[in-house]
């Protein structure tokens, strides 16, 4: 009986190439060349993008676009971060499975390898995960919850119960995204008719591109006119979204709402009665925070800063913490997995303190792999040296002879007398 042929060595011999490719050191090298020309072009994008949105256009994405002016269309013209950050992850654990044996002389390049590999999942998982928001508050006054200044949401409240107030909160993609939106627990649903990302307020006569308004005495008196985005640092875009309420029980109404507009608006609806805003999103917590007293020390004759602190009180019944906590610069407050650094402060208010909060599952991963990476190298150094040792030792328990010397021969010369 013939023997079967094996088919698998053609696809072999396909593969084995893209397999050399990927442990290359040559790519390696380019990949790294080309990590250092993104940093030194995505810092210069920052003066005209602002540190945001140079972020999200070079450093978290798989490709740099080039869009040309007025045009709806864009192509890829470089790589991103997310995509060289990964083919160099590719390209260390396949070079490491292919070239490294395990054995106990490689114990500390294995670790140095593997604190590389949990530096860059890190670094990926903490741009995905991480969520930065802050605390604005004055001194005497309870907040349990912060709120990220760079989205938005669309708030309705229910505050016919004297107890407690029922909160519905619609984010700015499911506004950007239009259409209708149920709103669960409300008699009720929001139909999005226009949605400005960034708007001022205007007038019907006023120029500018596109306007929305609403047929209710504010809307009637207050315009919105659409603007470009804006992304300096110093800048903050101000949206503005015109809906329409929809209900099986009462006529539809329209109502606008931006960050232009002080306070909520009334709705009744059903009988019932309710309010609506657009505000910055919010993340609440199961404890609270009390501002006690904020200092801002100067040093002595000048304006130069020389201490900020926030002296606060926590307060989480669920672990049992009752207590007062000192926040100031490099001494942040850690607890239940959030961050609370003093980032600021308002200078017309010498009582009221801003702090940063921030949420990062893995904050702890650059410490895990700078461990990883000393230890690894730590253990090479230790390795090699007691090898040399050793071999030193060897050699001096060898006995030294005397050297042999070979005869030399010597030439004789016979002269004839005469």
């Amino acid at each position: 009986m013939a023997r079967p042929e094996w088919r698998a060595l053609p696809t072999l011999k396909m593969i084995k190439p893209v397999i050399n490719f990927f442990c290359s050191l040559r790519l390696t090298v380019a990949l790294l060349g080309l990590a250092l020309i993104l940093v030194f072009i995505g810092t210069l994008a920052q003066v005209k993008l602002g540190l945001y949105a140079a972020q999200e256009e070079y450093f978290r994405s798989l490709f740099v676009f080039w869009q040309p002016n007025g045009a709806s269309w864009k192509i890829p013209i470089f790589p991103g971060g997310w995509l060289l950050g990964g083919l160099l992850l590719v390209n260390l654990i396949s070079a490491h499975i292919k070239r490294f044996n395990i054995s106990k002389k490689k114990i500390g390049i294995f670790l140095i390898h593997g604190g590389l590999i949990f530096l860059l999942l890190g670094q990926f998982f903490t741009e995905v995960f991480q969520v930065e928001s802050n605390i604005r508050f004055e001194e005497g006054e309870t907040r349990n919850y912060s709120e990220d200044t760079s989205r938005t949401e669309v708030v309705f409240v229910d505050a016919s119960d004297p107890e407690n107030d029922k909160v519905v909160a619609v984010p700015e993609a499911l506004l950007a995204r239009g259409g209708e939106i149920p709103l669960p627990g409300l008699p009720f649903s929001i139909r999005v008719k226009d949605y400005f990302p960034n708007s001022q307020a205007a007038g019907p006569m006023s120029e500018g591109g596109k306007k929305i308004n609403a047929t209710t005495p504010t809307g009637e008196k207050i315009w919105f006119s659409q603007m470009p985005m804006v992304a300096a640092m110093d800048s903050r875009n101000v949206p503005a979204v015109l809906v329409e309420i929809v209900s099986d029980k009462s006529p539809a109404v329209e109502r606008i709402a931006s960050l232009w507009l002080n306070g909520p608006q009334r709705i009744e609806m059903d009988g019932r009665s309710f309010q609506m805003s657009l505000r910055s999103t919010r993340y609440y917590t199961p404890y609270t925070l009390t501002l006690l007293d904020f200092r801002h020390d100067l040093y002595q004759g000048t304006s130069k800063p020389k201490n900020f602190s926030s002296k606060v009180h926590l307060s989480d019944p669920k672990h049992g913490e009752d207590r007062e906590v000192l926040i100031r610069m490099n001494e942040p407050l850690r607890h239940a997995g959030l961050t609370y650094f003093q980032a600021s402060f308002d200078p017309n208010n010498d009582k009221v303190t801003i702090l940063q909060v921030v949420r990062n599952p893995a904050a702890l991963t650059p410490y895990i792999s700078c461990t990883l990476i000393g230890l690894g190298l730590l253990v090479q150094f230790l390795s090699h040296l007691v090898g040399f040792g050793r071999r030193e030792k060897k050699k001096a328990t060898i006995p030294v002879s005397a050297p042999v010397r070979k005869p030399v021969a010597r030439r004789t010369e016979e002269k004839e007398v005469a």
